[in-house]
C-alpha cells in the first residue's frame, strides 16, 4: 500500500482508504467508507427515478 494512492491520513490521525484502493481490493466490505465506490451506505436522492 500507498500513502496518498491507496490511503491517507485525516486530521483526527485515522488511515483513510482511497477510492483507489477499493477497487484493488474488488468488493465492498459494507461498513460505509468514506470513499466507496460502490456508494454502499450513501443517501439516495429522494427524488423519484426519471422515465
Amino acid at each position: 500500500m500507498k500513502e496518498g494512492e491507496d490511503f491517507y491520513f485525516n486530521e483526527d490521525g485515522l488511515m483513510v482508504f482511497t477510492k483507489a484502493y477499493h477497487l484493488k481490493r474488488g468488493y465492498c466490505c459494507k461498513n460505509k467508507c468514506k470513499h466507496c465506490p460502490w456508494n454502499f451506505g450513501k443517501k439516495t436522492s429522494d427524488k423519484p427515478a426519471d422515465r
